[in-house]
């Protein structure tokens, strides 16, 4: 997993690229990005699947700001970045969400 930041000089957005691996177990055939950047739509955010087996999406996110995501597999399987720049605990037992800064 990875997350490549590009910031612009003249707009207040900087474009993030998040980046999953395929579960080969699994024959992963989606991954969505869910997160406070899309109201935790479970469908909003599809990420394309490239021929090295890698899921990749790129979004504009406004600067100054912290976004809490995790990655879904299959419509079941939740996954957080280890690239992320932190953790956040979730009110549910002892989940954490990813947490981007911009």
């Amino acid at each position: 997993m990875s997350i490549k930041k590009q910031y612009f000089k003249t707009k207040p957005v900087c474009k993030v690229t998040f980046e999953a691996p395929e579960d080969k177990e699994n024959d992963t055939r989606k991954v969505h990005v869910v997160g406070e950047f899309n109201n935790w739509s479970t469908s909003a955010t599809p990420m394309k699947r490239l021929k090295k087996g890698i899921f990749k999406v790129s979004l504009d996110l406004e600067k100054g700001r912290e976004y809490q995501f995790r990655y879904l597999y299959d419509d079941r399987q939740w996954a957080n970045d280890p690239e992320a720049d932190k953790m956040s605990a979730t009110p549910f037992g002892n989940a954490h969400n990813s947490v981007i800064v911009v």
